[in-house]
């Protein structure tokens, strides 16, 4: 009966091993989203097309200044179809053209694409030929044909073409450049076959009347103005022009129909009283009207003549201005945004007729998160009463895109998440104890049938309404929203400065913003006229005694110019509110993070302006004392990559100009490392992060140990041949070759030199421990490469006798100089790889245990995890047994791509130029955070999950087998008894 029960308990174990040990390479539909998520944005809008006069889905099709066009639903604002250009491929002019197609004019006037309207297929592409980098212009007549065909008309690279709308072809082609013309305006009247070409050439206005046809030139007429011309024309009526003279303080009246051109001046002075400064044309097309900007004041001018004008409406405060929109037959309107405190005025005006009074006057309220009102574009519709309505889109000053409608916001878009400059993290509050007795039996109840209903989805025996419920449970019960810390660590919040000066906070759980804040030490003023975001760091993270303190990031920026003065914000990451702002007495060149804190646990950071000085921040007697200890070992290294140089410093003393305080330092040059100019240019360098943790410092190679060279203060450097900067192919595999170098900041030792022959940019590095990992591409075999280095300490080798270490003689903890010259060991290796790379990152962990993945952002705009072991330089086509059991991989020479191997699965991060990895408290699990146009966070193992239980583990089906194996073991401990006693009567 042993053996019958001996068997009984081994066909349980093995149940139980074969429920939970099948391995795991991907994840199930219902997975998605429950450890990453992925949010699609556009940029900040430059142009907007409204397209609503058909029946079906209204919608506006969109430009941004991320190169970005999509078209969104006009009534949700989601997005129905989008492209994203390269960072080349600037989109110069947007519009939509019969009905049916969306027009679009990039690089300078040097690609015309037409897209299907709705779906955003590519009809055809056409590329314009020209001289000379110019203006860009699109012109979409109505009624310009030719034969059966209509004309698109566009000006760029200095040359006027005639494009079919049918396949982009090329019709007739004009070259304007050849007398340095500036071309302002291509005009084609309504039923005329003439276009008008105008422009300035010095102080001449020209104008060119050209057959819309054959592109012929029918006139030319020019005429000099002696004050010369600034800015913009703008077009009032069919054959009159406004613009300003070189000062900007003269109007000139322009008239220039039937072959004459006639000029009239007005200066603004007369119009506007005290007026000074210099004006702008305001870039709008009102008709029959001028609007003038000077001094942040917006001025409109009816021009009822030739030379006839009058001010009609002044406006003071900042505001935006509307392109006109035709409302019925020779009526135009046109909306002006004005902000105020907490909200926004709206008012839609006739440009015909400014007497008649307002179209439309409303105020909605306003996120002041959301700065001023940047841009305007206007929609009509009809109303149940058949008078006209109006909905407005409004750019703001954070990028953000809203519509309103009916004094609403109907939907708004957070899109300056498109342009994020830097990132940073800060940990969420701890969770108060304390829970109340009935809602632990709640929770109990509801986790005993929440198990019951897995259990009936384990054996297949749940409806399709109860798989739903077990999915819903699922997003419930991973707990990933809550706002407080966990207890492996994966809550976090994401801090994220964008372009606009904005931060905002994600919860790595779900990606919702939890606060936003637009710095106001950021917003444009007279004192700071061009603010701008630079870095973020973390300037307070609470430890131990100092947990009553909340978090706090620094944000650093500028004025303006690189010699601007320098702004400095201090944020509060559990609330978003500024704690504090300092608007500097010197410019920031240069931020070194040390790695010291005061006692409320705020480190330390230098800030150095251009003139050599290092400044410390906190300016308190505490921090100073603290830096003057640390003050011999403090060094740094700047990269002066327009003139090939690598400069290394340290702090010397305090400044001793006027106006220096005890804070300011003077910086002295150590070395110096210059590249000859004519045979390298520095492209790309890479350095270890500074808080990575490295578990081991030797690395047992055929059963000895090699000691990493595992110092901070190196830095990979890679150079090229002047002609191999440029694009892939503009040089030959004689005339390119790459030069990677890694040097010693402190001493400007280089510690390891190599060339790559037939080599040529881009570059992109990872640097991590004792190893860098670089990507570039070979000109002679036509791919692209990728190359590792793994350098090791020879000094240390003294330190493997075993007998040393029994008998205590050795120290590895003896400190390591970088004057002392180390005795190093280079293994390397290069391997084929087949993708082009646009960034690369290595994930970290809490301890460096778990071996590393190298992370890829691949030229389709998708991450991809690459196992370091592929990497090994020690890698040969056949491994030794050892090597086997070490795990070594037989050599191959292409790096393998996996599909299951990208951490973004199918989906796309359009615009991708950043990757983060984040450690958690479980050494097997990193946090991946990339970020371009779009958003994606995920969690990856590299060693696959050895130190928890996954989320979707099924406690139940667990507690049946110990249920039924208890079960088991009790019947045939009862049938042993029995037939025991049987064979005692016997």
């Amino acid at each position: 009966m042993k053996v019958t029960m001996a068997m009984v308990i081994r066909v349980f174990l093995l149940l139980l091993v074969s429920f939970y040990s099948i391995p795991s390479f991907a994840i199930y539909e219902d997975q998605v989203g429950l450890m990453d998520w992925h949010q699609q944005y556009i940029g900040k809008v430059k142009q907007a097309v409204f397209h609503t006069q058909k029946a079906g889905r209204k919608r506006v099709v969109v430009s941004t200044e991320e190169n970005a066009i999509a078209s969104l639903d006009l009534r949700r604002g989601d997005i129905f179809w989008r492209h994203v250009l390269g960072s080349g491929d600037v989109i110069d002019k947007l519009d939509i053209g019969f009905g049916k197609y969306v027009f679009s004019l990039s690089s300078g006037g040097s690609i015309l694409r037409a897209w299907n309207l709705p779906d955003g297929q590519m009809v055809w592409e056409s590329y314009l030929q020209g001289s000379v980098s110019s203006k860009s212009i699109l012109c979409i007549p109505s009624s310009l044909k030719y034969g059966k065909d209509n004309i698109i008309l566009v000006f760029g690279m200095g040359s006027l073409h005639a494009v079919s709308s049918i396949d982009g072809e090329v019709i007739w082609r004009k070259d304007l450049a050849a007398e340095s013309l500036e071309i302002k305006q291509v005009l084609q009247p309504h039923g005329s076959d003439v276009v008008y070409a105008i422009g300035f050439v010095g102080s001449e206005f020209v104008t060119y009347e050209i057959n819309a046809r054959s592109g012929e030139v029918l006139k030319r007429t020019s005429k000099t103005f002696p004050g010369g011309f600034s800015g913009e024309l703008s077009y009032v009526s069919n054959d009159m022009l406004v613009a300003l003279d070189t000062t900007g303080s003269t109007i000139i009246s322009i008239r220039f129909g039937d072959g004459q051109i006639s000029f009239h001046q007005t200066a603004i002075s007369d119009l506007i009283e005290n007026f000074s400064g210099m004006a702008s044309i305001f870039p709008s097309k009102l008709t029959s009207m001028v609007a003038l900007k000077f001094n942040s004041v917006i001025v409109f001018v009816r021009v009822t003549g030739f030379g006839e004008l009058e001010v009609v409406e002044k406006i003071d405060s900042p505001a935006a201005i509307s392109d006109p929109l035709s409302v019925s037959e020779g009526q135009q309107a046109f909306a002006v945004v004005q902000n105020g405190e907490s909200k926004i005025s709206i008012t839609v005006k006739q440009a015909n007729d400014w007497s008649s009074g307002n179209l439309l006057k409303e105020t909605i309220v306003m996120d002041q998160q959301r700065g001023n009102v940047e841009k305007v574009f206007i929609n009509s519709y009809i109303r149940t009463d058949r008078s006209y309505g109006f909905r407005a889109l409004i750019v703001m000053e954070d990028h953000s895109l809203l519509l309103l409608q009916q004094g609403e916001i109907v939907w708004s878009r957070d899109d300056g998440l498109a342009s994020i400059l830097d990132m940073t993290t800060s940990e969420l509050p701890v969770e108060k104890e304390g829970v109340s007795v009935a809602k632990v039996e709640h929770s109990l109840l509801e986790w005993l049938k929440g198990h019951l209903l897995k259990l009936k989805g384990t054996l297949m025996l749940a409806t399709p309404e109860e798989v739903v419920a077990i999915q819903g449970m699922r997003l419930k019960s991973s707990q990933k929203n809550k706002m407080t810390r966990d207890h492996n660590g994966f809550r976090k919040l994401l801090i994220v400065l964008t372009r606009a000066g904005k931060i905002f906070a994600l919860h790595t759980g779900d990606g919702r913003v939890v606060w936003s804040l637009l710095l106001p030490a950021f917003k444009k003023s007279e004192a700071c006229p061009n603010p701008t975001g630079l870095n973020l760091y973390q300037w307070q993270v609470p430890h131990h005694h100092a947990l009553d303190e909340n978090p706090s990031v620094l944000v650093v920026g500028s004025c303006g110019g690189s010699e601007a003065p320098g702004v400095l914000s201090f944020v509060d990451t559990y609330t978003g509110k500024e704690l504090d702002s300092l608007t500097l007495g010197h410019s920031i060149d240069h931020i070194i993070p040390l790695p010291v804190t005061d006692s409320t646990e705020q480190r330390l950071h230098l800030l150095l302006d251009r003139k050599g000085h290092a400044f410390l921040y906190p300016r308190t007697p505490e921090a100073l004392k603290l830096c003057q200890v640390e003050l011999p070992n403090i060094y740094w290294y700047l990269i002066e990559a327009d003139k090939d140089i690598i400069r290394g410093h340290t702090l010397r003393k305090t400044c001793n100009f006027e106006g220096a305080d005890e804070y300011c330092f003077d910086a002295r040059d150590l070395w110096s490392i210059v590249f000859p100019s004519d045979s390298e240019k520095i492209v790309a360098t890479a350095t270890r992060n500074l808080n990575e943790v490295v578990h081991t410092q030797a690395k047992v190679v055929d059963h000895d140990a090699m000691y990493k060279y595992l110092s901070k203060n190196m830095i990979f450097v890679a150079t090229v041949s002047p002609k191999g900067a440029g694009e892939i192919g503009s040089a030959t595999p004689e005339e390119s070759s790459l030069v990677v170098y890694l040097i010693d900041t402190i001493t400007g030792r280089i510690l390891h030199r190599v060339s790559h022959h037939a080599a040529q940019a881009p570059v992109h590095a990872v640097f991590s421990e004792n190893w860098v990992i670089y990507h570039y591409f070979n000109l002679r075999a036509h791919r692209y490469e990728m190359s590792v280095i793994e350098i090791y300490d020879q000094s240390r080798a003294e330190n493997k006798d075993i007998w040393k270490l029994i008998l205590g003689k050795h120290d590895l903890s003896s400190p390591i100089s970088s004057y002392s010259r180390p005795e190093v060991m280079v293994k390397s290796q290069s391997y084929y790889f087949t993708h082009s790379v646009k960034t690369m990152a290595v994930s970290s962990t809490a301890k460096g245990i778990t071996s590393k993945q190298i992370l890829i952002g691949t030229i389709g705009d998708q991450v991809l995890a690459l196992d370091k072991r592929f990497l090994d330089p020690r890698r040969t086509p056949n491994p030794t047994p050892a090597e086997r059991e070490e795990g070594l991989i037989p050599l191959t020479d292409a790096l393998p791509i996996i599909p299951q191997s990208f951490v973004t699965h199918s989906l796309l991060v359009e615009g991708l130029r950043g990757i983060v990895t984040i450690p958690t408290k479980l050494e097997s699990t990193s946090l991946v955070f990339s970020y371009g146009v779009d958003l994606f966070f995920t969690r990856i193992a590299p060693s696959r999950i050895y130190d928890s239980l996954t989320e979707d583990f099924s406690y139940a089906l667990l507690l049946l087998t110990i249920v039924a194996l208890i079960a088991a073991i009790f019947v045939t401990w009862v049938m042993s008894e029995k037939k025991e006693l049987n064979e005692k009567w016997r």
